[in-house]
């Protein structure tokens, strides 16, 4: 579990410089209810952005973005409603959106990343 974990971590950590270097400025990583988890929520201009994170060393088992279905984005939605409930300041004006980045590679520092700004 803990290579898992640190996949997942170095993919993490790719996906914010990523969204840094595109003007996001990073609010919150890894907030967690007891719902679930937010991998990433960000800010650029009016927008928050909820982005779900999924790194996979090769795709043997589906490209990143089959793991985020219908039911994940439901649940999704879940956790942002929370999140702006409990960050009102954060959240009062802004529209709302989920994005996701996939990372495909043994080293998500280098490996290849792709990013949906709109997972409807």
């Amino acid at each position: 579990m803990a290579a898992k974990d640190d996949l997942g971590r170095a993919g993490e950590n790719r996906a914010a410089e990523h969204l840094t270097r595109l003007g996001y400025r990073i609010l919150d990583r890894n907030w967690r209810c007891e719902l679930g988890e937010l991998d990433i929520v960000a800010q650029r201009d009016t927008t928050l952005s909820f982005v779900e994170v999924k790194t996979r060393r090769t795709l043997d088992y589906g490209h990143p973005f089959e793991a985020i279905d219908e039911r994940k984005r439901q649940r999704l939605w879940r956790l942002v409603h929370v999140w702006v409930r409990e960050h009102p300041m954060a959240s009062r004006g802004r529209a709302l959106r989920l994005e996701a980045i996939g990372i495909v590679g043994a080293d998500p520092a280098i490996g290849s990343l792709e990013h949906l700004r709109d997972l409807r």
